[in-house]
């Protein structure tokens, strides 16, 4: 299973930087490809990839649009048929939009688990009436507010404020239903494109998602933001069971990863949900019991109420519960946003 991030962003908001801080911290123990959509701007020092135990294809001449579509996913195709990587990373041109590059990598079945804009906190007014950053921040669903150490306060909560007004004015939505293609968004702050790991929860490999299941394997969580808890199902279920419990999960549920048989699909089904957007492959040779990991925030009542709501599902552990506030910070930055979502 492959899993993947799109790293959007304007010129020089710090997109290379936060791509190799992200390997560096958070992804030292997995294999990393990563793909660079360069378009007039210096792309990612290949070299400092290089020493993170990654793998670099360029892409020149011209933004991944549809005219590059077939380029760019023969680029996808070489890189994880030569690598196998467990991550793959795209980074946009900052002269591109990151929506043909999300379709082209769910046109492959590679799972998007997030399409990340980096904002300049200090520079955005410069470039935000240019109508691809617009559509940018419109089209992703991690904002990420960086270099809030050159700001005041005052100044972040402006930028915060008008980049959600951004958001909800050009967010992407299907042309046929009218809907949004994603269901829901966060934003986070970072400083010198340090992001925390709280992005990346969840991103697992099938044996990971399997020891969570099967014995509660515990992961490291120093963190205190995310929740992580298990539900099994009691009863037989058919595919529409399952897409209508996806189709249920409220908002501060944004991945959720599991391995389930449902009746009427002969081969067991990998579960790869993330931000509203949900893709399944088949795991022939699982014998193991059905089994979903809900991933997000204060998820407690919300997990009560949708065992309640479909009486298949049984949440039968709690893998981790938060007890202190030392993120009070991050917590708010979350609540903003879901404030302006439910407008």
């Amino acid at each position: 299973m492959i899993h993947s991030f799109i790293i959007t962003g304007f010129l020089g908001v710090g997109k290379s930087s936060m791509l190799t801080n992200t390997i560096k911290n958070h992804f030292t123990d997995k294999k990393v490809a990563i793909i660079v959509n360069e378009f007039g701007e210096i792309g990612v020092d290949q070299n400092i990839l290089k020493n993170v135990h990654s793998d670099v294809i360029e892409i020149s001449e011209g933004c991944i649009c549809c005219e590059m579509s077939q380029e760019f996913e023969g680029g996808v195709i070489e890189i994880t048929n030569k690598y196998k990587p467990d991550i793959l990373f795209v980074e946009t041109s900052g002269a591109a939009e990151p929506f043909p590059v999300f379709l082209s990598l769910q046109n492959l079945g590679i799972s998007v688990e997030g399409v990340i804009c980096v904002v300049d906190a200090k520079n955005y007014d410069s470039y935000m009436h240019n109508p691809t950053a617009k559509y940018q921040v419109g089209g992703s669903n991690i904002i990420v507010l960086n270099k809030t150490d050159l700001v005041t306060e005052e100044e972040l909560n402006q930028a915060q404020i008008d980049i959600i007004t951004y958001k909800e004015r050009h967010d992407i939505k299907n042309t046929m239903t009218g809907k949004k293609v994603f269901n829901n968004y966060f934003l986070h702050h970072a400083e010198q494109g340090v992001l925390p790991k709280d992005v990346f929860e969840g991103v697992y490999q099938i044996d990971e998602i399997i020891g969570l299941v099967t014995d509660g394997q515990e992961h490291d969580h120093h963190h205190d933001a995310i929740d992580r808890k298990v539900g099994k199902f009691n009863k037989k279920i058919d595919f529409n069971d399952l897409d209508l419990l996806l189709k249920a999960l409220p908002k501060n549920i944004y991945r959720v990863k599991g391995m389930v048989k449902v009746e009427d699909v002969p081969t067991p089904l990998i579960v790869n949900y993330a931000f509203g957007n949900v893709s399944f492959e088949e795991l022939s040779d699982y014998t193991g019991e059905s089994a979903l990991v809900f991933i997000g925030e204060d998820t407690h009542r919300d997990l009560e109420l949708l065992s309640s709501k479909f009486d298949y599902l049984t949440i039968i552990q709690e893998t981790h519960e938060h007890e202190d506030h030392d993120h009070e910070h991050h917590h708010h930055d979350h609540s903003h946003t879901h404030e302006h979502q439910h407008d």
